[in-house]
């Protein structure tokens, strides 16, 4: 179906209309330090979150404009408690509607910040999320049809940490910013004034948007200082459509302890790990040789014309790769650096060998069978043109006429896809063609069964809500959240110009 010009309105300037993106005049400054997020504690007093316009200083003698929840760029990190109601209160000050999704929180659909519950320019939301979950890390993002990727892309992101006071404690990292640290890593691109370039081309829709700049936590490249001894990273991937196969350049091991859903039962030993666009990981390294090091990625490598596949050299949309990093192998850049300091204490020394506290499936048998195609097609473009961008008139009408859908059909917001039992457990069956896509469902952490036909342990996996369906994947679902035919909860690509685009689903619950 095609794309109404109202939806496609952009209703910002910070966008760069272009039908190729220009080379910066201005330079990257890698190295600068890590900017830790303020910690916003949501377990008793309601906070307010405002949507703002901000100005960012990102390269080096520019100043571009961003957007943010209350800071120029990203947004705090909040902190809820299991057992509490958080109450932030959304205040849009913005010129254009926006959402604020609760990504990986279990809450109601009414409460879930999907695109039924777009919060009007110069109004406000207060949602009051009950917290019944295992301790996890978080995020939260708008979530405006059409608009999703661009609002993202300019800013309005951040994490949630969730704690639960009542798990053993597992013998982690935990002080925010000194040792337990926040990492949402993006990629950008910027056109020659120093603002952030956005091409809603074609290829690029399909493809998904990739910049030639790295940032996390809204830095270029930046270098954290950390105690020389166990440190927890909590990584987000928060781009738009990048994946990000993270190693260290001395290729070091360190442990991950935790997925999308909560910790693991146990640490598992890794030299590299894959992170696609929404998953996160929490993963502790061991700085105590007190060497700096920098953190790698390797190219991105899905594409259509890979079929999918995640080997090297293999780009598509947005623009070129970062820039080689010095010692890497051919394609690999630079995320960020660690310099290790003896002066820093450093509150934990020995990893444990289980972790307590960590959840434990208990789904059951599946009672149904769904199968989920993740469909693109080759066919011609619909109406007018992806072409055009945010600044200078906004994205111009049209779509691509169905070409991104599930089970053939493109999201539409007044359709219920899928009408789900609260408390039942389904077995999903998840297919993709022609590229790989993170496959994500509102409201619930799932468990993955197998990949492929190949089963997968859950101790090497864990509680998932994202999961990178590269051929079929088949997971376990149950919701236990209620969600109506008014406000349905969601299912699609986290790929955002694909949620854009129509790689999405509705369902309710009841």
């Amino acid at each position: 179906m095609g794309l109404s010009r109202r939806t496609f309105l952009a209703g910002t300037a910070a966008l760069v209309a272009a039908p190729a993106l220009a080379k910066r005049s201005f330079a990257r400054e890698p190295g600068a330090p890590l900017p830790i997020p303020s910690l916003v504690d949501l377990k008793s007093d309601p906070q307010v979150l405002e949507a703002i316009a901000g100005k960012s200083s990102m390269l080096a003698g520019a100043t571009t404009p961003t957007l943010g929840y209350s800071q120029p760029y990203l947004g705090p990190t909040l902190r809820v408690s299991r057992g509490s109601i958080a109450r932030p209160k959304v205040l849009n000050r913005l010129s254009q509607p926006v959402t604020t999704h609760w990504h990986g929180l279990h809450v109601p659909a009414i409460v879930d910040g999907g695109p039924k519950l777009e919060i009007a320019p110069g109004a406000s939301w207060d949602p009051e999320l009950l917290i019944d979950q295992p301790a996890c890390t978080a995020w939260y993002h708008s979530h405006v049809h059409h608009r999703t990727a661009q609002q993202v892309y300019q800013g309005l992101a951040g994490m949630i940490i969730v704690d639960d006071p009542g798990a053993p404690d597992p013998g982690l990292p935990k002080t925010h910013g000194v040792d337990d640290l926040p990492l949402v890593i993006q990629d950008r691109a910027f056109d020659s004034d120093g603002h952030l370039a956005y091409s809603s081309r074609r290829h690029t829709m399909m493809h998904g948007f990739k910049g030639d700049t790295v940032l996390v936590n809204g830095a270029v490249t930046p270098k954290a200082s950390v105690p020389a001894g166990l440190v927890r990273l909590r990584l987000l991937n928060g781009s738009n459509a990048r994946i990000y196969h993270l190693r260290f350049a001395d290729d070091r091991t360190f442990h991950q302890v935790a997925s999308d859903g909560g910790l693991l039962p146990k640490p598992v030993a890794l030299t590299s790990l894959r992170l696609s666009p929404a998953e996160r990981v929490e993963i502790i390294v061991d700085f105590s040789n007190a060497s700096p090091v920098s953190l790698l990625s390797g190219p991105d490598g899905n594409t259509m014309m890979g079929g999918g596949m995640m080997g090297r050299g293999m780009m598509g949309g947005g623009s070129d790769n970062p820039p080689q990093a010095a010692g890497g192998t051919e394609g690999e850049f630079d995320v960020m650096s660690f310099a290790p300091d003896r002066n820093k204490p450093a509150a934990v020394s020995t990893l444990p060998a289980a972790l307590a506290g960590a959840p434990t499936p208990n789904l059951g048998d599946p009672v149904r069978t769904r199968r989920l195609s993740l469909d693109m097609h080759g066919g011609g473009m619909g109406r007018g043109s992806m072409g055009g961008g945010m600044r200078g008139g906004g994205m111009r009408g049209g779509g691509m006429m169905g070409e991104l859908a599930i089970n053939g059909r493109a999201f539409d917001i007044d359709r219920v896809d899928q009408e789900l039992k609260r408390g039942e457990t389904e077995r999903w069956v998840v297919s993709a063609n022609m590229m790989a896509h993170p496959f994500h469902v509102h409201a619930t952490s799932f468990q993955v069964m197998s990949q492929n036909g190949q089963s997968v342990p859950y101790e090497t996996m864990g509680l998932k809500d994202v999961v990178l369906v590269q051929g079929e994947a088949e997971i376990l679902v149950r919701v236990d959240q209620p969600a109506s035919d008014a406000v349905p909860f969601l299912y699609h690509c986290h790929i955002l110009e694909h949620e854009d685009g129509g790689m999405m689903g509705q369902f309710t619950v009841s």
